[in-house]
Order: C-alpha cells, then structure tokens, then sequence
C-alpha cells in the first residue's frame, strides 16, 4: 500500500516485513523428538526448571500490549484482546474485510452466514439508535403503549374508524401470553430474520472527490473507498472540514492522522485542536473494544491522551462528552452508602464514584442485553403442560426459570445437550448452539443434527425459523461455549427470543474470554441474579486432569502411562520449530498413531521466531511443500479462514478458479473471493489459542519458546492444553515461567457495565 505521512501504511510497521521468516534449523545432533522415546515424563516435567532454556534478544510478538502497539497483524488473525497477540490494528482490518465481504456477498446467489450475520448486527444498531432517539422525543399519546393496552388501543381505533366490527375483537383463538409492559418509554422491538446484505452505494462522484482529498493530503488513494465506507456519501467534505476523521477508517493510527492533517491545514493544525482532541477520544475508545472492553475510566482516557500530545485532557474529554462523541455512566451512584453524622466517617464513607467513558455502540448493545437478560427472569417461562422427564439438577433448574447459567469442562456440555433433549421430550421446541461449526459438530451427536446450530446460523436463515412477530421459533435454548460471547452478539440473539422461552448460558470460566468487546458470561456469574449450576464431571483422561488442576492454578503432576502427555524441552525458539515440526510429522503419528490432519500446533503469538507464522512456513516446507501458486496456497494446505472477526474456521484448500479459492471446511465447500484471499485467510497448521477456542483435535502440540513467557497466563495455558482430546505434547522453553503463569497470572480484566446493570433491574440471588 502506498505509504501515508511518516512513510508507514495504516496498520502495518517495518516489522511486518520480516513475518514470513522461518527460526533457523538447530545444530545438527538434536534429538529425534519422539514422545515415545526422548519426551520428558509428564509426572512433574511441567513444573521443572529447564537449565539449557535460554532467553531470546527480543520477545518477538508475544502476546503482550507492548507488542501489540509495536506490531500490528494481518487481518485473518483474530483479534484477541486479552493478550493474544491480536492487535487493534489487525481487527480494525478485518472489520474492512468483513464489510468488502458484504459487498461480494450481494452479486452471489446466496448470501453466506457472516454476511447474514452482519446484516443482523447493522439491523440491531439502527433499532437501538432509533430507541435513544425515541427516548429523547415527546410521547405522542397512545404511541408508546405495549402489549394488551396497545392491542386495546388498536382495537378502538379500528372499531371507531368502522374498519372492523366490534365482534372481530371477540373470536378466534386466545392470544399468547404477554410479558408486562417495561418501564422504558419504548418497548423493544424483535429483529425479523435477517434480509441479504446489501453494500452501501457510493457514487463516483463521491469517490473521486474523497481521491482528491486524500491527494492533497498525501494519503494513498487506495483508502477512498474505506474513508467512503466509514464517513458516507459526504466523506470529502467531512473529510476537509475535520482531517481527523481518517481515524475512522480501519487501521489508521494517530500518527497518520496527524500527518493527513498536517498536510491539509498547513499552520492551523495543532496539537490542542478541538477536533484531533475528539477523534483521539473516539479512536482511543475502539482500541478498548478490541481489547474487550465496553467502556474506560475517564482516568484512563485522560491519560491516553496525554500520552498522544493533547495539552488539555480534562478539557479533551468534556469537549468530546459536550459533543456526543462518547456517554457519560456513573453506575455506582446508586450503592454509595448513607451519609455518617460523624465526619471522619463521612469522609471515608464518601468515595470518589468511578466515572465511565464508553462508545453508545457497545453502551446501548450493552442495556439492550440486560434488558433482554431480565425479560426472560421476569416472563413465565412456555409450556404446554407436559411434564419434563427426570434430568439432573441442571434439567430441574431449566423446568423452572427462564434463564440459568451452568458451567464446567467439556465432559459438561453433555449435560446442557441433555437440556435439549429433556425440553424435547416434554413436547418444547428446544435447540442448541454453539460458537464454532466443531463446537456445533460436537453438539449433535448428543442432540442430533436437527436440534444443533452455530451461534451466526441460528441468527440466519440457518435456525430454527421465526414466529410472526420476528422471534425465534423456540421454546428452549441452550448455548455451550458461552463464554465466547460478545455483547452485540448477546443482545441479537436475547433480543430474538420471545417472552417465556427459556436461556441456558453453558460455558467454561477458565478459557480466554471473546474476541470482541464484552465479558458477557462472566459478567452474569459475578451478577448472580439467575440459577447458576456446577457441573461436577470431572473431564477425563490425563489431559482432563492436568487442565482441571490449571483451572483452580495448580500446574499438577500427573501420571501418563499411555503418552497422553508428552513435555519436549528446548532451548530456543529455532529447536521449538524443529522439534514442532518433528512431532507433527513423525513422532505423533509413528508412536502415537494420530495422522497430521488431526495435530493442531498451538503457540502463544503471530509473530516472532516461533510464532504462528513461521511455525506455518515450517510445516508447509515439510508436510506439504509447493510453489504457492494460488495467492500463496496450494492445493492441500491446511487453511485457517477468518471471514469476520473472532471466529476462524479451519479448512484445506481444494482449487481456484477465476471467481477465488476454493476450500473445504470439514466436508462444507468456501469459496473465498479471490480480494479476500490475502486479508482473511492464512495458513492453518498452527494457530493461536484465541483462534482454537471452541475447537478440539485428537492431538495438540503447545508451542511455548523462551520469548513467550511474557504472553502467558493461566487462562492462555488452560485453553490451549484443554484443546486436545487424546495426546498433549508441549514444547517446553519458557522454564519457570509457565508454572508460574498457571499460579499466580490471570487474564487482564475488561471494564464492563453488564452487572451493575443487571443489579439494577434485577435482585440479587441469595
């Protein structure tokens, strides 16, 4: 891409030249690598020191918010916000690709499931806008009137206007059952099945005049249609008015903007203008996101902008609220205590209020889902009378509230399938989901294929249907891998069930939490306002137990008569990549029986000497060597597609014609368009942990070189190990630093409002 002011292209740095490198060959003499032969025992291997593990010069990309800032990624490697390596930049970019994937989406016959879903998402937005605008207009009477008082209200006006007759109000079956009328001015109103995106118009004319400004600022003109997409049909002139504006355009840093403006408004541009001060707020706030929070403390805002030159913070941040860039939440007022008549109680009783900074995007998706959330605690749950058959204690928890979290490992998803198939067996429309096609694939053989969706099928034409008023055709719902989700996809899909269904949220509190902004599973544990159950299956196996004692932070030795668990010494990152490739390709098939198809390599970063991207070059010289003639790929790489942000699926690629690459993702034909090719998908031998989350294979190679210590914490440890089904081979370079990272290093938090707003609606459960 042509470079923008300061010579560096948005979202990429001098460093992304060298990510295609591959760690240097070992000396020669390393050992064979075989589990079966050389592999340290896995009794107490773990947690021994490695005296020959040597640090590296530099850390590489691990996954550290230092190396975030300095290294943004390419767009097919998911954005992961607690610490995996995924960047803003890199998601801001794959959020560009998964809006030009709309625009290729409407010239095929059928829409995919992302394109569906992201119609879904812009649907939900435009209702949740069209609800504050409600909020802050009068009520004309009788328009914010809801369930039997607007029905009655209807009924008397057609009765008095002569349309119906008085008796047409009398006949016919009775009505469903309605929720009470909320207290908000509006009532919500139920997303209709997602119609086929369509990608925004944008006239030539207004491209070239975006072209020209961009020119004229020294910015490549390949970004016009970006700037178009973000800033609309007007983007020149909101563009020349306000050169901070290219902040919105994915991967645009500051410094860019800064550049672009300088360009542009010559000596008027400076450092404490109004304008910059608001884009940065509004800049700073969508790199939060990507790192899972919904919103920021005015502190950390303020001393964002310190750090990017703003003069004034305070005043930068009270312009930005006076312009409506961000909203203002105090969500503690309500819980300050009462005021002491001693004055030293008083004062120590009277604690700062925490002040929040948020976008209205992720604000309002946010209420919509505690609302949502406490729609369905306070609606009488759906049932024809049948009785439910004998279950456990999570079937008995269903029968009676209209929410209920459970978590637990993996051998517990087949206690909420079972959910399913007791609702089922009570005479109830009940379904599952999950929130990845393998999570789905796992899902059915307990339910059976009929009763089992993805999370982005469900909300499209994959689901179960919808009901005349929009609403999932549903009376049950039961979503493993709950923890995965984020809270505009939490609110689509609360927002789509109808009053009286029943929500099971089932997930497992130790693995790395969403992708995108939001906490939302962990959020409702900590609000403690529905049932919540245990699940006490312990998951099975040697691996089963050495994940099960890294969820409570104890890193345990454990005995592996059957080299279920294998622990490969190294002493740098150059013999990790030798002795990964070593047990993907013969070492694990020969002694373990389990081909290379059904190895996943998992390592803690995309870059550096034994991240993902040169573990791939290594493993594609060696298990599938070839010129890399379509885009880079050749017919039978094994292929990691990310069409939108925080799912990727794992494929191998079959052709390509003249329409794109063609792949095939566990026996369901792709077909990537041939644009998309180099911003979604990458090589998939080896992925990350944020990437695999929700995704299990027979066997598992965990990669940890000396430079990943810093990007370790339990949560990273405790998914990446629990992926494997049958064998655990880690490649052991980061000495002391892994049990330590198990005992003591937990996952950055996420600023999120979901439980005090859940409190606020709701009583807490005793």
């Amino acid at each position: 891409m042509t470079a923008l002011p300061q010579g560096s292209a948005p979202g990429t740095t001098a460093d992304e030249s060298a990510e295609a490198e591959v760690a240097p060959e070992p000396a020669e003499g390393i050992a064979a690598g075989d589990p079966a032969v050389d592999g340290a025992d896995a009794a107490g291997a773990l947690g021994m020191a490695t005296t020959d593990a040597t640090e590296p010069e530099s850390a590489g990309d691990s996954e550290t918010p230092a190396a975030r800032t300095q290294e943004p990624e390419p767009a097919a490697e998911d954005a992961e916000p607690d610490g995996e390596t995924g960047t803003a930049d890199a998601t801001a970019e794959e959020s560009e690709s998964a809006a030009g994937s709309e625009a290729a989406d409407t010239k095929a016959p059928e829409i995919s499931e992302a394109a569906a879903e992201l119609a879904a998402q812009r649907e939900l937005r435009a209702r949740i806008e069209r609800r504050k605008a409600e909020k802050e207009a009068p009520i004309p009477a009788g328009t914010k009137l809801s369930g039997q008082a607007a029905d009655l209200l209807a009924a008397v006006r057609a009765v008095e206007s002569g349309e119906k007759p008085g008796a047409a109000f009398f006949d016919g079956p009775t009505p469903a059952p309605r929720r009470p009328a909320p207290a908000q001015p509006s009532a919500p109103v139920r997303p209709r099945a997602p119609e086929p995106a369509q990608a925004p118009a944008t006239s030539a004319e207004a491209l070239a005049s975006v072209r020209a400004v961009l020119t004229r600022g020294g910015a490549p003109e390949a970004l016009a249609a970006q700037v178009t997409g973000a800033l609309g049909e007007q983007a020149a002139e909101r563009l020349g008015a306000d050169p901070w504006q290219l902040l919105a355009v994915p991967g645009v840093r500051p410094e860019q903007a800064d550049g672009f403006a300088r360009a542009l408004l010559g000596a008027e541009c400076r450092p404490d203008d109004e304008r910059r001060a608001a884009a940065l707020v509004g800049w700073i706030l969508e790199q939060a996101a990507v790192q899972g929070h919904t919103a920021l403390t005015a502190d950390a805002v303020r001393k964002a902008l310190a750090a990017r030159s703003v003069p004034d913070p305070d005043e930068a941040v009270q312009q930005a609220i006076a312009e409506g860039v961000v909203l203002v939440f105090q969500d503690g007022l309500a819980d300050e205590p009462e005021p002491s008549e001693d004055a030293e109680d008083a004062e120590e009783a009277a604690e700062p209020v925490e002040v929040l900074l948020g976008l209205d995007r992720y604000a309002l998706a946010e209420e919509s889902l505690a609302d949502g959330l406490a729609r369905l605690l306070n609606s009488p749950v759906r049932d024809d009378g049948s009785v439910w058959p004998e279950g456990g204690e999570l079937v008995r928890a269903v029968a009676g509230s209209g929410l209920v979290a459970h978590t637990g490992g993996e051998a517990a998803r087949a206690e909420s399938a079972a959910v399913v198939t007791a609702a089922a067996a009570a005479g109830l429309r009940a379904a599952g989901a999950a929130h990845t096609a393998d999570g789905q694939r796992r899902l059915a053989q307990l339910t059976g294929p009929l009763a089992a969706f993805t999370v982005a099928g469900l909300l499209s034409a994959e689901g179960p249907g919808r009901d005349a008023d929009g609403a999932l055709a549903l009376d049950v719902l039961v979503l493993q891998d709950a923890t995965q989700l984020d809270v505009e996809t939490a609110a689509m899909l609360v927002e789509s069930l109808p009053d009286g269904c029943r929500l099971v949220l089932s997930g497992d509190p130790g693995v790395l939490g969403a992708a995108g902004a939001g906490l939302v599973f962990h959020d409702l544990l900590a609000a403690r306002v529905c049932p919540v159950v245990a699940s006490r299956l312990p998951d099975p196996g040697p691996v089963g137990e050495l994940v099960s004692g890294i969820g409570i932070g104890e890193l345990n030795q454990v005995a592996a008569p059957g080299k279920e668990v294998v622990i490969v010494p190294v002493r740098d990152a150059g013999e990790a990549v030798h002795r990964c490739v070593q047990l993907l390709a013969d070492s694990i098939p020969r002694a373990i029986g389990i081909p290379p198809e059904q190895t996943q390599v998992i390592t803690v970063g995309h870059g550096g000497s034994a991240g993902t991207r040169a573990l791939n070059t290594a493993l594609k010289q060696r298990l599938n060597p070839g010129p890399g003639r379509f885009g880079g790929f050749d017919p039978a790489d094994k292929v990691a597609y990310a069409e939108v942000p925080g799912r990727t699926v794992i494929g191998t690629v079959v052709g390509a014609d003249a329409e794109g690459l063609r792949i095939d993702c566990a026996g369901t034909p792709v077909l990537v368009p041939r644009e998309r090719v180099e911003s979604t998908l990458r090589h998939g031998w080896a992925l990350t942990a944020h990437q695999a989350v929700g995704m299990r294979w027979p066997a598992v190679v965990a990669v940890l070189p000396g430079d990943a210590a810093q990007g370790l914490n339990r949560a990273w440890v405790y998914t990446a190990f629990g992926r494997a089904e049958q064998h655990l081979s880690v490649v052991h370079g980061v000495d002391q630093a892994l049990p330590r990272a198990v005992a003591e290093i937990l996952p950055a938090p996420r600023t999120t409002r979901l439980t005090p707003l859940l409190h606020g609606l709701l009583k807490t459960a005793e």
